[in-house]
Order: structure tokens, then sequence, then C-alpha cells
């Protein structure tokens, strides 16, 4: 199985960023405005990219302003099975996130493409929150 990782440090508390990435306000800002997100675990979050479908995230671990875990259940076939998880660590108001995007069954070209996405999400969130 493959997995994407990147890691990322913002320049405010973490409560900041974990509050941005479960509140429809916050993900609707760095990622899509259309979307439907509930901060709650067996909530399935839905992301429209206007692809012609809907990319759902069912919620499946929440520890409060430390970690975050999504997994894939509807979207290109490519995500659907994979998970997506946000570490958040706090040191002197700087906060560290560690992205991952893992249990993909292959690398191919659109593994490729969504790393590059998924560093640009990371600089979205980055410039979200300190702004």
């Amino acid at each position: 199985m493959e997995s994407i990782e990147h890691i990322n440090y913002v320049n405010v508390p973490v409560f900041k960023v974990y509050k941005t990435l479960i509140h429809e306000e916050g993900l609707g800002n760095i990622w899509t405005t259309k979307l439907k997100v509930k901060p709650e675990v067996g909530f399935v979050n839905e992301f429209d990219f206007d692809e012609g479908y809907l990319t759902k995230f069912k919620i499946v671990e929440l520890v409060q302003n430390s970690k975050i875990v999504w997994e894939c259940i509807a979207s290109d076939e490519e995500w659907i099975g994979t998970k997506v998880s946000f570490e958040l660590s706090e040191r002197n108001k700087v906060t560290t996130i560690k992205l991952k995007h893992f249990d993909w069954r292959a690398r191919t070209e659109f593994y490729g493409w969504c790393n590059y996405n998924w560093a640009m999400f990371l600089l979205r969130l980055k410039n979200y929150c300190e702004r």
C-alpha cells in the first residue's frame, strides 16, 4: 500500500488548526465551498469539487486538538478505501501538521497529482490560519 505524507508548520495555536479542519467555515475556505461537514465520529463529510460526483469521507477518529482520521467511502475510484489523517501537535505556539493519505493500492499518475494537491491544501491551511 502506498502513502502520501506531508508536514507543515503553522504559526498559531493547535486549537485554531483543529477547528479549521473540522468545521464547514474552515474547510470551505481552504478546500471547497460546496461541502457538508460535521465534527462527529461516524458522520460522513461531503465535498463537491464539480467533478460530477461527491467525495465522501466518514469520520473514523477525532481527538481534540490532536488527531483527525477520515475514510473515503465515495469519490474517484482510486480514493475509495483510502484514509486521510491529520496529526497535530503544538510547541511554542507553532502547530505541526502531519498529513497522511494512506492505503493507496498503487502509485499512479493520479496519486502523483493528489500528492501535489495535498501540499497545496496544507499551504492554504497555513495561510488561512495565520491571517
